[in-house]
């Protein structure tokens, strides 16, 4: 599994976090902590067995900034 942040949509709500804190993260200052970035947006591979925790991080994201590649 693959997902995508948009940063352009992202505004640091931080609800990932609450959804899948395994995955998502705010730095000291409110920012969503980035694994990989380039050209605006946030990649990373993601193991299927965090595949339930992801799609409702994408789901309760206020700005639909997350895509969920399968």
């Amino acid at each position: 599994m693959k997902i995508e942040v948009d940063l352009g949509k992202c505004q640091d709500h931080g609800q990932c976090v609450y959804a899948a804190p395994d995955l998502f993260a705010l730095d000291d200052d409110g920012r969503l902590t980035l694994r990989r970035q380039t050209a605006g947006v946030y990649t990373a591979d993601v193991d299927d067995m965090n595949a339930e925790e992801l799609h409702e991080a994408a789901e309760v994201c206020p700005l639909q900034a997350i895509t969920v590649h399968e």
